[in-house]
């Protein structure tokens, strides 16, 4: 999240898409009816109509996987009707760049496309550049080639006929959203988006993020109190895990994890540090070798020394374009090339997608450890319906793990806030928290080491690893502490003593810092995510800033890019509503994200410091799939061809290929219904805890199917009846729900249906029925891998007798 859970009571207005806000993030709620009190209007599109619809001004049904169809439409309107923040558009995005020549668009592919490769050669959407290599700006917007008017032309064919057709949504709903959502872009209104799973498990999951941000920063609704583009956790400490990289493809602190043509520190920091010319841009990713040497000293300890990298040198490598995602990694498994791992805390024979294939896989490990509470469909693969587990050689461990309230240490919620949770009681029998279990298993894998003296050991004996599970001290180190005495910016700093905060980590060892993001948080006065202080200066309590209730990284900035809620005097666009202002000399709110003076001064920073060029990005030159979002169908659809261009699918999507991979084709007559997936209010995630919780089971006692009354008519269903619904890959029982929350669609002139399902049952509670994830494909967004549960198809059909209720 750009701002947090409080903020949203400032909003204006806010559009929840991708996301059943009222049921599945219910906190975040609150602060959305705190806005309605206040006049915001909340607008919820979603396929299903749910608690969040009903308490919203509005609700807007649309096909699942049509939301950057949608969206398009709304960059279309605003651009159209010049409904942009002009001011902060010129200033604070790359509105003005001008895209080099070699940039096209055409039946669908962006210029670079290597159909063999399945990518792009990047390089042909280059900026142009001036002679001191700064990209060239027009600010006048009249370059043929300035982002902006590449962007009109781009988004020209989302026009109202067109996406309408596509998603299934009425045109008179789509002006309903675009009119009251673009009304936001004025200096003394905000609006923000609320997303979650519904956005991110597709195919162009990450285009429609991107696109949330095209939007957000044309209306002005970056930095502001009451806008940002704010993603709802599904799990308290979501964001603590993806900080402290629970991702394979990066470290702690979002640094890129090392690649085999990374074989130095040198090539490492050469390959990821960006060089900007412009002395307006804060470039801060240039820190970026700080952090990892910082990184490198916290593993290491004294055994990280310059002539071994600080112990990069130590590293394991992934292969360069290798890629260790749940769908491929089960994909490697399932073809025998894995033969061992550790599962903590998740449950891949339920929540992968595919799992037919996935529990198929974990038969060909030879040792498989589990940690968790309960028994899972993971942990019990080996005896699951219709297995032998006497055919089955995998030795499967399963460690006992302490739950939540057994455990201490932080917690990072979706607002960035690390907040330090409390031992309620001690764990029961022998089991342990995660943590202490990876330490005590590591530590004897430690002393095998030494007492055997294993191939390559200095990865291993080197580590500077604690003797004892200590979540306080762990946080200490992730803030990080000065190893010898150093004089940094005329200040200096004592041996031992903790580092303030991450602009003081060095790149020569003389600091430590486990994860720079959380450098400041644990100060020499203490722990500061134990804070519960309510105090705030008038300004703060005016947007419910909150500044000592725990702390925020980086640096404890509550609203990340808030340099751009001020023009470039320093003035904040809505005083009303301020969250920092230039006063005196000095930045007063919130933390500046950067502490220069303002623009004007000509001592100033662009606010947008993660990026090299110091601008947001309307045009976004990094992605794999292209730098502006282009709508393409599901992997799975219903439709033979794309409504906007030639080109059906994502030309870059990741899909895994075996012979448990059967995909339906496009327009495919045996799976004519759409699938999507959902979470329940009352089963956490995958249901791994609260199907072991009798009052939750029995409230959601099994897997049910949530089909329209015209359906259920088309298919001769009653509500209640037992049901199975199949794909390509496999099938699943269920009880028929018949409801008006689902509704048919007209997409292209044609009725199209859609069914949803939630993914929290599983075989091991017995008599809910098994994992819906037995219907969905191994298919994933290019840029991060995330499957495609949210869009499939499937056919529907009573069921003869019943095996699995």
């Amino acid at each position: 999240m750009t701002n947090h859970w409080t903020d949203i009571a400032n909003a204006d207005a806010i559009l929840i898409m991708g996301s059943n806000a009222a049921e599945h993030h219910p906190i975040s709620f609150k602060w959305v009816l705190k806005a309605k009190d206040k006049g915001a209007k909340v607008m919820h599109v979603d396929p299903k109509f749910s608690r969040t619809s009903a308490r919203s001004d509005f609700h807007v049904p649309l096909r699942s996987g049509t939301d950057i169809a949608f969206m398009g439409g709304l960059v279309k309107y605003i651009l159209d009707n010049d409904k942009y923040f002009h001011e902060y558009v010129a200033e604070y995005t790359n509105a003005a760049f001008i895209v080099g020549k070699d940039f096209s668009f055409s039946n669908g592919l962006f210029a670079g496309f290597d159909k063999s490769k399945k990518s792009y050669n990047k390089k042909k959407w280059a900026f142009e550049m001036d002679k001191n290599g700064v990209p060239r700006r027009d600010k006048t917007f009249k370059h043929d080639r300035c982002v902006l008017n590449l962007m009109h032309k781009h988004y020209s064919r989302y026009n109202l006929d067109k996406v309408s057709s596509t998603t299934g949504v009425p045109k008179k709903e789509l002006m309903r959203v675009y009119e009251t959502f673009a009304a936001t872009g004025k200096r003394d209104q905000a609006g923000t988006i609320m997303y979650a799973l519904g956005w991110t498990q597709h195919t162009v999951g990450v285009q429609n993020i991107r696109l949330s941000a095209i939007v957000q920063l044309l209306l002005g609704n970056i930095g502001v109190a009451g806008g940002g583009i704010n993603a709802l956790r599904g799990e308290p400490n979501v964001q603590g895990s993806t900080d402290h990289c629970i991702l394979y493809h990066i470290l702690p602190g979002y640094l890129p994890v090392p690649r085999a043509k990374w074989d130095s520190l040198e090539s490492y920091n050469k390959a990821n540090t960006p060089v900007s010319n412009d002395p307006q841009s804060a470039n801060w990713w240039q820190h970026k070798p700080k952090y990892m040497v910082s990184l490198l000293k916290g593993w290491f300890g004294d055994n990280a020394t310059p002539e071994n990298g600080f112990g990069y040198d130590w590293l394991p490598r992934c292969d360069d374009n290798g890629d260790y995602s749940y769908i491929f990694l089960f994909d490697r498994m399932y073809k025998g090339e894995v033969k061992g791992g550790f599962v903590y805390g998740t449950n891949p024979a339920q929540s992968a997608p595919n799992t037919n294939k996935v529990r198929k896989a974990m038969e060909n490990l030879d040792w498989l450890v589990v940690g968790e509470l309960h028994h899972t469909e993971t942990s019990d693969f080996w005896r699951r319906p219709g297995a032998d587990p006497e055919k089955i050689g995998t030795e499967v461990f399963l460690l006992p793990s302490a739950q939540r309230g057994e455990k201490e240490g932080s917690v990072t919620n979706s607002g960035r806030w690390m907040m330090w949770h409390y031992m309620a009681q001690p764990p029961i029998a022998q089991s342990k928290p995660m943590g202490a279990m990876v330490v005590d298993i590591m530590n004897a894998v430690r002393r095998l080491y030494r007492e055997e003296n294993g191939v390559f050991p200095e990865p291993i004996v080197n580590m500077d690893w604690p003797t004892d599970y200590n979540p306080d001290m762990m946080a200490k180190r992730n803030n990080g502490w000065f190893t010898r005495d150093v004089e940094i910016g005329g200040k200096l700093y004592k041996k031992g003593q903790q580092v303030p905060s991450f602009t003081k980590l060095t790149d020569d060892g003389s600091t430590v810092s486990t994860n720079w993001l959380q450098c400041g948080s644990y100060p020499d006065s203490g722990n500061l995510a134990k804070r519960r202080d309510h105090d705030q200066t008038p300004m703060q309590k005016n947007i419910g800033l909150f500044p000592n209730f725990s702390w925020a990284w980086p640096v404890n900035r509550r609203v990340l890019y808030n340099r751009a809620s001020v023009d470039p005097s320093g003035k904040p666009w809505n005083p009303a509503k301020a969250v920092i202002e230039w006063k005196n000399g000095k930045w007063v709110g919130d933390i500046p994200d950067g502490g220069w003076p303002p623009l004007d001064t000509g001592k100033g920073r662009y606010p947008f410091i993660m990026h090299k060029e110091g601008h947001a990005q309307l045009f976004g030159p990094g992605r794999q799939d292209g730098p502006l979002p282009e709508h393409y169908e599901p992997m799975e659809t219903p439709l033979k061809s794309n409504p906007f261009s030639r080109q059906l699918n994502n030309p870059c999507a990741k899909q895994a290929f075996s012979d448990a991979d059967a995909m339906a084709k496009p327009g495919d007559k045996r799976f004519p219904i759409v699938l999507t997936t959902y979470c329940l209010t009352e089963h956490w995630c995958g249901g791994g805890e609260t199907r072991n919780t009798p009052v939750l089971l029995e409230a959601e006692p099994q897997q049910y199917v949530e089909m329209s009354p015209q359906l259920a008519k088309e298919k001769d269903i009653e509500n209640g009846d037992v049901v199975i619904v199949e794909s390509a890959r496999g099938r699943v029982e269920a009880v028929a729900m018949v409801t008006v929350r689902m509704r048919p669609f007209k997409v292209e002139g044609r009725i199209i249906h859609e069914v949803g399902m939630p993914f929290c049952f599983g075989w091991t509670t017995p008599k809910c029925g098994d994992a819906v994830n037995r219907l969905t494909p191994s298919v994933g967004d290019p840029n991060t891998t995330i499957p495609e549960y949210k869009a499939s198809l499937v056919n529907i059909r009573k069921a003869d007798k019943v095996t699995e209720l």
